[in-house]
């Protein structure tokens, strides 16, 4: 792990945790909260926003048993919030989890960032657009983000067509994202193909705690799914890049992500000013999408803890 944890020669971080609610009035938001292991040290809070399918338990420890990245970003000093998104894990809400939209998400966390912030996010996959909205509409509370192959606000995304038989045809389109098309009568849930084709396929991933992973993955809203692909054109849209620009942002990717292919993550950093880590390009190779869980998760957290340090954070 980086230099800065409290006690690098510690192999588990070993710290309290808490709880509370925030949110908005139809769209409560649950929150796990590490307090920072170092006492003395004043560095920014933490909010980590997961995505689409999953809860804050992929930030809070792996499926084969090793601590989270709360827990490393709380060895290091920071406060680490980590919020369900509405109808999520221990977020109420499933009931109306049909209706849920990008947009009811983004302004649900925002009050969580809105209450500890100025803070750093850090945003994986579908939490990118959320991500993205929430720097734009509440900058002052944003002091930097990191992205975890993060989605692209739907500004940058072509629109595609609001057509079942259309989207099929492009669905091993990596440039277009693999989108699928979800209906909107019903919540969606991820199958074992599914979770086998995207999230478990690298050669990092943990194979052998592969039932504990699946069963971690929860229903998703039909709408947000569709949000994230622009179907329809119908994405969480920004007004101005510029302003989401305006701070210090970090794209992380590896080369097994099915989604995330270099050239699409490189260029959304391009648009929004940020710095980029292709992991085979500093010496990380195997990675897929989920990189908080993968085997190599702790070395991916020195990658993001190093960048912290050089931007002072």
């Amino acid at each position: 792990m980086s230099r800065s944890l409290c006690d690098a020669s510690t192999s588990s971080v070993r710290t309290a945790r808490s709880c509370f609610f925030l949110g908005t009035a139809s769209h409560p938001v649950y929150v796990d909260h590490l307090p920072p292991a170092c006492v003395g040290r004043h560095l920014l809070p933490v909010v980590m926003i997961h995505g689409g399918f999953h809860t804050g338990v992929s930030y809070l420890g792996t499926p084969d048993g090793r601590d989270g990245w709360a827990q490393l970003f709380a060895a290091r000093g920071h406060a680490v919030h980590v919020p369900d998104w509405p109808g999520h894990g221990r977020s109420p809400g499933v009931e109306n989890l049909v209706r849920l939209t990008t947009h009811d998400v983004a302004t649900a966390l925002a009050t969580v960032i809105d209450a500890i912030g100025p803070a750093i996010v850090v945003a994986h996959s579908a939490g990118g657009p959320i991500a993205w909205w929430i720097a734009e509409h509440h900058p002052d509370k944003v002091a930097a983000i990191i992205g975890i192959a993060p989605g692209a606000p739907a500004n940058l995304l072509n629109p595609l067509p609001d057509d079942p038989a259309a989207i099929e045809t492009m669905r091993h389109d990596r440039e277009a994202g693999c989108p699928v098309y979800s209906p909107l009568d019903r919540p969606v849930s991820a199958d074992r193909t599914f979770i086998n084709d995207f999230w478990a396929s690298s050669p990092r991933f943990p194979r052998d705690a592969l039932e504990s992973y699946a069963a971690s993955v929860v229903p998703d809203s039909p709408i947000v799914l569709n949000e994230r692909f622009n179907i329809g054109g119908r994405g969480l849209q920004l007004a101005s890049l510029s302003v989401v620009g305006q701070r210090p942002i970090l794209i992380v990717t590896g080369e097994h992500d099915a989604r995330h292919p270099k050239s699409v993550d490189q260029a959304l950093a391009r648009r929004l000013n940020a710095d980029f880590t292709w992991l085979p390009d500093i010496g990380l190779n195997g990675n897929g999408h989920m990189l908080m869980i993968e085997s190599n998760s702790h070395e991916v957290a020195s990658v993001l803890i190093r960048w912290l340090e050089s931007r002072n954070l």
